[in-house]
């Protein structure tokens, strides 16, 4: 039988900058790390897209 519990929705890990740590596990810590890892990833390949998209203008009215 199914517990109340399953009937919850999952609380979706989220991680608030200079959020009060003391109150999360080990575990916790972990998940918010590689969150924030894939978070800084898509940041680096958003930078690099604005990068190579102004060179590319800069180059064409640079001509």
């Amino acid at each position: 039988m199914a517990s109340e519990d399953d009937d919850k929705p999952q609380k979706k890990v989220s991680h608030e900058i200079g959020q009060d740590l003391s109150l999360l596990s080990v575990d916790e810590l972990g998940e918010r790390i590689a969150l924030l890892k894939v978070e800084i990833e898509r940041l680096d390949q958003a930078m690099t897209k604005k990068r190579a998209s102004k060179d590319a203008a800069n180059s064409f009215f640079k001509s």
